[in-house]
């Protein structure tokens, strides 16, 4: 999976890329083959192996963010960020590799453990009595989801105990039983449509975790506990520019006008290794050691 690298190769064959900025993408490759050789070498307690993935992860992005893209003499970068998705994938590249036994132990009693973006299960609805199984019988319902880690389940479904193949109905189901969705910027109304997604999936799904991650909050912060969202977490600490900052950097010259604010928001709100610890802990939960609950364990702690 490598939704950031796939997005550098489509810019190069993008005909709209202007020549000037080709060599800067040119070096992006590289400096990607570089953080790509860091994340996956890092090596120590799992606290060390955190701690260097988010550092190279750091400055990669940074070198996306500012040097590629805001540095850039044309326009085409910056105005077309939403649709070029250069910034945003290096986290949903990044997250995979926190999928890891050293990180979450757990994680190595999972079977059929996949991970990612993933299509999931979001609910099973029994259809009209005349309805074929495949045709409305029953109707299972998937959601797109940035990351998640969970499991797959092959389901058969008929209505002969025999199972013919004319009427089984046989089905793939990828399981999130931790889940989170991925913003840069979170407002209001992102958040509604995360609340709304975890409430579905938690009614599918009853021991899923689901997380909502953002770069950048661009909203009043509101109590999770009103909704099925388990945790918010901001991964830099920080909150978006104000817009009177950023109408400006819609031009080179606006950019360079406001460049060292830029800078200095970036460099005081770096990607938090304390974000990524709680993105660890979190997954820890949802895929403990200890599944069964053992009478020797809860009498020695005490609580269960």
């Amino acid at each position: 999976m490598t939704p950031h690298l796939d997005k550098l190769n489509a810019l190069l064959l993008n005909s709209k890329l202007p020549p000037e900025d080709r060599p800067k993408v040119l070096e992006a490759l590289q400096r990607y083959a570089q953080w790509r050789t860091t994340i996956d070498g890092a090596a120590g307690d799992a606290d060390t192996i955190l701690s260097t993935m988010v550092a190279a992860t750091n400055e990669y992005k940074k070198f996306i963010e500012l040097d590629l893209i805001f540095d850039s003499h044309s326009d085409f970068l910056y105005r077309q960020k939403g649709q070029l998705k250069l910034d945003n994938t290096v986290l949903e590249e990044f997250l995979p590799k926190l999928v890891d036994v050293r990180l979450v132990p757990g994680l190595a009693q999972v079977e059929s453990l996949t991970f990612g973006p993933q299509q999931c299960f979001a609910g099973l609805f029994i259809g009209p009595l005349a309805a074929t199984l495949g045709e409305g019988g029953v109707f299972i319902k998937t959601k797109n989801q940035d990351f998640t880690v969970g499991r797959r389940l092959f389901m058969r479904t008929s209505t002969s105990n025999e199972f013919p193949a004319a009427t089984t109905l046989t089905s793939v189901l990828n399981i999130g039983y931790f889940v989170a969705e991925i913003k840069t910027n979170l407002d209001k109304t992102m958040f509604q449509e995360a609340a709304a997604t975890a409430r579905e999936l938690k009614a599918s799904v009853h021991e899923a975790v689901y997380v909502l991650l953002c770069e950048w909050l661009d909203m009043p912060p509101i109590d999770t506990r009103v909704t099925e969202i388990d945790r918010v977490i901001l991964l830099r600490k920080g909150k978006r520019l104000s817009s009177s900052v950023r109408e400006n950097f819609s031009s080179y010259a606006g950019r360079q006008a406001a460049r060292a604010a830029y800078v200095t928001h970036l460099t005081n709100h770096p990607l938090s290794v304390d974000s990524f610890r709680m993105v660890i802990k979190m997954m820890q939960d949802a895929f403990p050691e200890e599944r069964v609950l053992n009478e020797g364990t809860v009498l020695n702690r005490g609580y269960f």
